[in-house]
Order: structure tokens, then sequence, then C-alpha cells
């Protein structure tokens, strides 16, 4: 699955089941970071689509604030299944052909780096066909002792061995030909980064673009990051 066409179009997908308290800073800063894309690289395109799985909030509203934000409507109702049909709405709207299209994945509970997608662009243009990328969770949602318990059982340097769907890269060609994310409530980064790995897909685990993610113990999907916090953290 070796490509070497330049990427010309970035698609940015986020999952969101009823975030209309954390999803505004969610696509504030992927905004930023699709604002760094243009500065740098011009002649990238890049979307933002965002599936409201489900919602019964004012997620929809918040998503109508960012008119150049693509809302799908869905009801998936689960991780992989939401994630899924974002990709392909994205992909079915994008310009380029799938083998110059880079799909960037991320949460509406997550805060991306200014310069997340220029360093998913960067490891691309190196070949990379799936970028592992890294995520915190927030102090102030942990607690200084959960923080500190999260740091010493994660090592987040290059080569690290996470997976976390909330920073994740991968050439859309070759996510088509994986079958894309499957649908489960959970796990279904995991189950994607494995059978890229199973078909010998180019990939690097790297800390160059780390997400801070939501500390709440209590989320939206059943065994998420949330469920994992809580069980794997010390009061």
């Amino acid at each position: 699955m070796k490509r070497a066409h330049p990427i010309a179009e970035v698609a940015v997908v986020v999952p969101a089941k009823d975030e209309e308290e954390l999803l505004p800073r969610c696509l504030s800063s992927v905004h930023a970071a699709v604002a760094a894309l243009a500065g740098a690289c011009p002649h990238v395109r890049a979307s933002v689509t965002v599936v409201l799985d489900g919602c019964r909030d004012g997620s929809a509203a918040v998503v109508a604030g960012w008119p150049s934000t693509h809302a799908v409507e869905a009801d998936a109702g689960n991780a992989g299944g939401a994630r899924d049909i974002g990709v392909r709405r994205a992909l079915a709207a994008a310009r380029a052909s799938t083998d110059q299209v880079w799909v960037a994945t991320t949460d509406a509970d997550s805060r991306v780096p200014p310069d997340w997608l220029l360093q998913h662009l960067a490891l691309a243009e190196q070949g990379v066909s799936l970028l592992i990328g890294t995520v915190e969770p927030d102090g102030a949602d942990l607690g200084a002792s959960r923080l500190r318990a999260w740091f010493d059982a994660h090592r987040l340097g290059d080569g690290h061995h996470h997976v976390f769907g909330a920073n994740l890269g991968i050439r859309a060609d070759v996510y088509e030909a994986l079958g894309g994310f499957p649908g489960l409530d959970s796990g279904e980064d995991v189950a994607l980064v494995q059978a890229a790995k199973a078909h010998g897909v180019r990939w690097r685990a790297t800390d160059a673009c780390r997400v801070l993610t939501s500390g709440r113990l209590h989320g939206r999907a059943s065994g998420g990051f949330a469920d994992y916090l809580a069980a794997a953290l010390p009061p």
C-alpha cells in the first residue's frame, strides 16, 4: 500500500454525541489548525465535518455557528460508525482523488494544537500513510494526583505504543482499502490501526502534535476514553 502522491486535500472528521459544552473549543482549535495549514500550504484544501450522532442538545447549533463546517446528522449509535459516516461523507465531497486526501480525526471533547494539520501533512509527505498521535487528559478535569498517575502510566514520546481516536491520520485510499472504522462502541481506532499494520501500511507513532482531551470520568460512549480513565486512574 505504498503511496507517493502529494496530499492535495485534508479532511478533518469529528464525531459528536451531545457535546454542546465542549464542542465550541474543539471547533475553535480545529479551525485554528486549518488556518495554519492554509497559511503555510495554500495549495492544500481543507474541510471539517462534524457527525452529530443522535444529538439531543445544542450541538447542531454550535456547528451552525461555523459556516465552513459541514454537519452530518446520523444515528450510528456508536463511535466507530459515526467516525466512518463522517469520513465517507467527507470523501464524497472531496475534490481530490482518494490517493491525494489525508483524513485526520479528533473528538468533540478535544482541542488540537495549532500545528496539528501541519504535523500530519509533514509525515504524509514523508510517505507515511497512517499517523498514530498522542493525547493527554485535561488536568483541570482530573486533578493533580490523577494527572500524575496518567503520565506515570503513559510514555507519550515518538514511537509510543498507544492509539487514540482523537489524534489519528490516514490516507483516504488506505482507509477505504482497509474497510474504514468498524461500527464499535469503543476500540474502533485500535481495530483500524491493527488492520493497517497487518496489511503492511507504513505508519508512524508520533508525539509531535499532542491533543488535549477531556479528563472527565463519565463520557458519552460506553467503554470509551472516560471509562478507561475512571478504571485506570486512582481516585
